[in-house]
C-alpha cells in the first residue's frame, strides 16, 4: 500500500511539474509518516497527524523542516485524496534569526584555503555568483556566458531560471576548466565523472572554515548570504540583488538590509 501511495503521488507532482527535489522531500515525508504511526495517511486522524508534526518539533526539528512536512500532508488531503472538508494544517513560525554572514577578509581566506584549484574555483564562484549549493552542481558548461560575463541558472528553487553575474578574476580558471567538455557536461564534476552530490561542496566549505579558525555557525549557504549583503554595502539596489538571488518576493531580499544597516553600525555603545 505504501509503494502504491509513492508511485501514486509522484506521478501526480511530476504531472504538475513538481520539482524532483519537491517530490523526493515530499514521498519521504509519507514514507516516515507510514514508520511512525504503522498506517498509511488516509487512514490517520487529525489529532494523530497533528501529534506528530507536534513530536517532530518537540524532538528538535527546525521550524522550516515542520512546515515542509505539513506543506507534503497539505498536498496529500487536498490535491490527492481531495477531501472537501479538508483543513489545512497550519505552518509553524520560522525563527527570525538573521542570516550569518561572513566578511570581506573570511571570504578571501575561504576561497584560498583549499590546495586543490577546482575546490577554490567551486567556493569562489559560489559566493561570486551567489549560489545555492543545488545550482553549483547542476551548472553546465553551456549555461556560463564568458563575453557577456553572466551565468544562466536553470529550474533554480521554484524551477525558475534567472541570470546572474560572473566576476572576470574567475573566467581564466573557468576556461582550464571547461576546456575540451561539451555544452551539456558539468562543470563541476565528481573524479569518477557525472553530477557532484551537494555533500561535496558542502563538506569542502566546512574544511576550508575549520583550517582558518573561523568560530561562526556558517554553512555553505553563508557564501549565498555574503553574497546579497556585500551587493548592498557596495549600494546596489535590492531589487537588482533580488533579481540575482531569484528570491519571489522583496521581502526575502530585505533581511539582508538588517545585516548591513549603515545606520545601526555607526552607532556607539555607551559605555
Amino acid at each position: 500500500m505504501q509503494k502504491n501511495l509513492i508511485d501514486i503521488v509522484t506521478q501526480k507532482m511530476r504531472l504538475i511539474n513538481y520539482s524532483p527535489r519537491t517530490i523526493e522531500a515530499y514521498t519521504n515525508v509519507y514514507k516516515d509518516i507510514y514508520r511512525a504511526l504503522g498506517k498509511p495517511p488516509k487512514d490517520i486522524s487529525r489529532d494523530e497527524i497533528e501529534l506528530y508534526l507536534l513530536n517532530k518539533k518537540d524532538g528538535g526539528s527546525a521550524p522550516q523542516t515542520v512546515a515542509l512536512y505539513a506543506n507534503a500532508l497539505n498536498f496529500l488531503y487536498r490535491e490527492l485524496y481531495q477531501r472537501a472538508d479538508f483543513i489545512p494544517f497550519r505552518m509553524p513560525k520560522r525563527n527570525k534569526a538573521l542570516p550569518v554572514v561572513l566578511n570581506r577578509n573570511e571570504i578571501v581566506s575561504i576561497i584560498s584555503a583549499p590546495k586543490n584549484k577546482k575546490h577554490r574555483l567551486m567556493l569562489a564562484i559560489s559566493y561570486g555568483s551567489g549560489f545555492r549549493v543545488s545550482e553549483l552542481i547542476s551548472l553546465r558548461v553551456r549555461d556560463i556566458d564568458i563575453f557577456e560575463k553572466v551565468i544562466t541558472i536553470r529550474g533554480g528553487k521554484g524551477r525558475k531560471d534567472r541570470i546572474t553575474t560572473l566576476s572576470e578574476s574567475l573566467i581564466p580558471d573557468l576556461k582550464d576548466i571547461m576546456a575540451c567538455k561539451k555544452g551539456e557536461d558539468f562543470v563541476f564534476e565528481s573524479e569518477r565523472g557525472g553530477k557532484l552530490t551537494s555533500a561535496t561542496p558542502q563538506k569542502i566549505f566546512q574544511v576550508a572554515l575549520a583550517k582558518i579558525g573561523i568560530q561562526k555557525q556558517a554553512t555553505f549557504h553563508s557564501l549565498r548570504h555574503s553574497f546579497a549583503t556585500h551587493l548592498l554595502e557596495d549600494g546596489v539596489d535590492v531589487r537588482f540583488v533580488q533579481e540575482l538571488l531569484g528570491h519571489a518576493s522583496i521581502k526575502t531580499t530585505q533581511i539582508y538590509t538588517h545585516v548591513t544597516n549603515p545606520n545601526l553600525k555607526k552607532i556607539k555603545s555607551p559605555l
